[in-house]
C-alpha cells in the first residue's frame, strides 16, 4: 500500500512537469505569433482608415469589389472657390469663407497664379480686418455708393464688351522708374481692392475676377468708387434675377461692362451658362449685334447658335483659370477636317475660310490635341483663347447659314430668300455691248461674293487678288499703247489728215483713261478693301444702295479693260484710214482682206462673249420665216 502511494505521487509529479513544459512552449509560440500579427493588423487598420477618409460615409462598409473613382468632369467654367480651397493648405489664424452668395468683401486680399503679382501664391484668402463693428470671420459690406446714385442695368452680349476700342490714355512723360532694393514684389499694388483678382489676358488686356461672386469686369476696380458701384450692380442683378424667378446654375458667371452714353453711366451685363454653353439675361432682350443683320430668324433652335457663338466670345474674352475640355478640342478638329474636305471636293464650301487658312487651322488644332494630352485638365489661357476664337467663328457661320433649319444654306452660292431679280435693265445690256462683255463678267463675279447681303470672305480675297493682277497688266498695256499713240501722232503723214489725227487723239484719251482708272482702283483696293470683313461688307452695302445697285460697282471694275479695248479700236481705225487714204491700189487690195478677216474674228469674240452666236441667228431667221409663211 505504501509502495502504491509512492508510485502515484511520482506519476503526479511527472505529469505536472509535462504540463508545465507544454504550457511554457505553447505560451512562447502564441506570443511570437501575436507579435508578428500586430504590425500586420496596424497596417490593415491604417489602410482602412485612409480609405474611409477618402470615401466619406463608407468607413463601416466592407466590400470585396474594387472601388472605381469617378473621373472629374472638365468644364469651361472657372472652378468654384470651395473646390479651389480644398486643394490648398490653410494657414493658422486665417479665416477662409465659402462663396455663399453674400456681399463683395472690400477688406479681403486675393492673389492669382496668372496675375503679374505673385505667381507663387495661388491661395485665395479672405481676411477681414477685426474691429469692434466687424468681428473676425464676418465679411465687411462694400463702401456705399455715391448718394443718390442709381444703378442702371442694360442687356449686352459679349460682342459688346468694348475692350479693343477703349484706348485708355497713358501719361506721355518719360521718367526712369526706381526699383526698390530687395526681392521685387508688386502684390500690394495688384491687390488694393479686396476680393478682386487681377488677371492678364494672353493678348495683354487687364481684367478683374471676383471668385466669390463669380463676376468678371474690365472696369478698373482698384478705384474704390468703381468697386462700390460694381458691388451695387452685382446686388441689383441678383435681386432682379430673383424677382424674375431665374434659376441660376451653380457655375454661372456674370460679366459687367461700364457703358457711357451721352454722359450717362450704365452697366451692361450678361450671364454665361457653362452647362448649356449659352449667354442669358434676367429679362427679354433683342439685339441687332446678336442677330448679325440676318433676316428670317424665327426659331429658338436657330437663335441658339447665335447665343452659343457669343458664349465662345465670352470664353475668348476671359480665358484665364479655365481648363480646355477634350470634347471641345475633338469637335473643333472634326469641324475643321470637314471644312478641309469640302474645300477640296467642292467650290461652294460654306466654311468662312480659304483653303490655305483651313490647312493652317488644322495644324493649329493638331497642336492643341498634342498639348491637351500632355497638359490634361490644367488651366492654359493661351490654348483656351486660341481654341475658342476659332469655335466662335465657326459657330457664327452655323447661325448665318440657318444650320438645322428647313431652309438651311447648303452651298455658298445658295440664296435663302429666293433668287434675285435677274431682269436686267435694257441700258445695262447696251452698256455690256459697249464695254465688250466685261460688265457682265464683273457683275457675275460680284454676285458670287455677295450673297444675301453677306460677304463670302474667301472668294472676296481671291476676287481682289485677281483684280489687282489684271489692273497691273492693264497699266502695262496702257503705258505701251500710250507710247504707240504718241509715236503715231509724230508721223508727218498722220498730221496732214484730220480723220487720222482725230482717231489717234481718241485712242490716246482712252489709253490715258484706262491707265488712270487702273491706278486709282488698285490704290483704293490696297488701301481700304483688305482691312476686315466688316469694312468690305459696309462698302458693298453702300454700293448696293446706289442708283444701279451692285451693277455700278461692276461698271467701275470693267472700265480699265473696256477703255483699253476702245483705245486699240480707235488706233486700228486710225491706221485703217491712213492705209486706205494714202496707199496705192496694190497695198489696198492686199490689206483689205486681211483687215476684214481680223475684223470678223474680233467681232466673233465680242458677240460670243455677249451670247450672240451665228447659229442662234440662223435658227431665229428660220423661225421667223416659218411664222410668216405658215397659213393662219
Amino acid at each position: 500500500m505504501i509502495v502504491h502511494g509512492r508510485y502515484i505521487r511520482l506519476f503526479i509529479s511527472w505529469f505536472r512537469h509535462i504540463v508545465k513544459t507544454a504550457a511554457y512552449h505553447s505560451y512562447r509560440s502564441i506570443l511570437s505569433v501575436l507579435l508578428r500579427l500586430i504590425p500586420h493588423l496596424q497596417s490593415v487598420f491604417n489602410g482602412k482608415e485612409r480609405d474611409s477618409q477618402q470615401r466619406p460615409g463608407a468607413g463601416l462598409a466592407l466590400s470585396s469589389q474594387p472601388v472605381i473613382k469617378p473621373t472629374p468632369l472638365v468644364t469651361l467654367a472657372v472652378p468654384l472657390l470651395e473646390a479651389h480651397l480644398q486643394s490648398q493648405v490653410c494657414q493658422p489664424g486665417t479665416s477662409i469663407q465659402s462663396p455663399t452668395g453674400g456681399q463683395l468683401n472690400p477688406n479681403s486680399v486675393a492673389y492669382d497664379t496668372q496675375s503679374p503679382g505673385k505667381p507663387s501664391a495661388p491661395l485665395i484668402l479672405y481676411m477681414p480686418v477685426p474691429n469692434v463693428c466687424n468681428p473676425v470671420g464676418v465679411p465687411t459690406p462694400p463702401p456705399p455708393a455715391a448718394p443718390g446714385h442709381v444703378i442702371t442695368l442694360v442687356c449686352i452680349v459679349p460682342g459688346e464688351v468694348n475692350r479693343y476700342e477703349r484706348h485708355v490714355p497713358v501719361k506721355d512723360v518719360y521718367a526712369a522708374f526706381k526699383v526698390e532694393k530687395g526681392p521685387f514684389d508688386c502684390s500690394e499694388e495688384l491687390a488694393t481692392v479686396a476680393g478682386w483678382e487681377p488677371l492678364t489676358h494672353p493678348e495683354g488686356a487687364l481684367f478683374f475676377y471676383h471668385p466669390k461672386e463669380r463676376v468678371f469686369t474690365d472696369a478698373d476696380v482698384r478705384d474704390h468708387v468703381t468697386a462700390a458701384k460694381i458691388g451695387e450692380a452685382v446686388k441689383e442683378v441678383h435681386r432682379k434675377a430673383h424677382e424674375a424667378n431665374i434659376s441660376m446654375p451653380q457655375l454661372v458667371e456674370l460679366v459687367l461692362e461700364r457703358i457711357m452714353t451721352d454722359g450717362v453711366e450704365k452697366w451692361g451685363y450678361y450671364f454665361a451658362d457653362h452647362d448649356k454653353r449659352v449667354v442669358f439675361w434676367f429679362e427679354d432682350h433683342t439685339s441687332d449685334l446678336l442677330m448679325n443683320k440676318i433676316r428670317g430668324v424665327e426659331r429658338k433652335s436657330h437663335v441658339r447658335y447665335a447665343l452659343e457663338s457669343q458664349y465662345w466670345r465670352h470664353i475668348e474674352l476671359f480665358p484665364n483659370k479655365r481648363s480646355l475640355p477634350e470634347d471641345v478640342v475633338v469637335k473643333l478638329k472634326e469641324i475643321v477636317m470637314l471644312a478641309q474636305a469640302e474645300n477640296i471636293t467642292s467650290e461652294s464650301c460654306l466654311a468662312p475660310f480659304a483653303s490655305n487658312e483651313v490647312d493652317s487651322m488644322l495644324g493649329l488644332v493638331d497642336s492643341l490635341m498634342t498639348r491637351f494630352t500632355r497638359l490634361l485638365c490644367k488651366p492654359r489661357p493661351v490654348l483656351v483663347c486660341a481654341a475658342h476664337f476659332l469655335t466662335a467663328l465657326l459657330g457664327n457661320a452655323k447661325f448665318v447659314n440657318f444650320c438645322g433649319q428647313p431652309g438651311a444654306r447648303l452651298g455658298v452660292d445658295q440664296s435663302l430668300y429666293g433668287k434675285p431679280n435677274d431682269r436686267s435693265k435694257r441700258i445695262l445690256r447696251v452698256m455690256n455691248v459697249f464695254l465688250f462683255g466685261s460688265f457682265d463678267v464683273q457683275s457675275k463675279a460680284i454676285h458670287r461674293i455677295w450673297v444675301d447681303e453677306t460677304m463670302v470672305q474667301p472668294r472676296w480675297k481671291n476676287f481682289i487678288d485677281r483684280l489687282t493682277t489684271e489692273w497691273n497688266g492693264y497699266a502695262i498695256y496702257s503705258t505701251v499703247m500710250l507710247a504707240v499713240d504718241i509715236s503715231f501722232l509724230a508721223v508727218p503723214t498722220v498730221q496732214t489728215g484730220m480723220a487720222v489725227t482725230l482717231l489717234a487723239y481718241l485712242s490716246t484719251l482712252c489709253v490715258m483713261g484706262s491707265l488712270v482708272v487702273s491706278l486709282a482702283l488698285a490704290g483704293q483696293v490696297n488701301d481700304t478693301r483688305r482691312r476686315s470683313a466688316e469694312e468690305v461688307a459696309s462698302f458693298m452695302v453702300g454700293m448696293s444702295r446706289s442708283m444701279l445697285g451692285l451693277e455700278s460697282l461692276a461698271l467701275m471694275l470693267s472700265l480699265p479693260f473696256a477703255l483699253l479695248i476702245w483705245a486699240m479700236a480707235f488706233f486700228a481705225a486710225a491706221l485703217s484710214v491712213l492705209i486706205f487714204c494714202t496707199a496705192g491700189a496694190v497695198v489696198v487690195s492686199i490689206a483689205s482682206p486681211i483687215w476684214f478677216a481680223i475684223f470678223c474674228l474680233a467681232m466673233w469674240l465680242i458677240l460670243a462673249a455677249n451670247n450672240f452666236h451665228i447659229s442662234h441667228l440662223r435658227s431665229w431667221i428660220i423661225e421667223r420665216v416659218s411664222q410668216v409663211t405658215s397659213p393662219v
